[in-house]
């Protein structure tokens, strides 16, 4: 997502970011893998659709 991806997100931004500070590339990359697989993990337990947004923060 970090590399292949064309289009901007809140996560790809927040990966960016994470990538300027750590100075490290690959720890980026695992950790928008992580948050990715959190998401999906806890949309699988709660049944929940996906929504894209601040109203899925909330």
């Amino acid at each position: 997502m970090l590399m292949r991806s064309i289009a901007w997100s809140s996560l790809k931004a927040w990966g960016v970011r994470l990538m300027k500070t750590k100075g490290r590339r690959r720890r980026a990359v695992v950790a928008v893998a992580r948050k990715i697989a959190v998401v999906l993990h806890r949309m699988w337990v709660d049944g929940a659709d996906f929504r894209r947004g601040s109203e899925a923060a909330a």
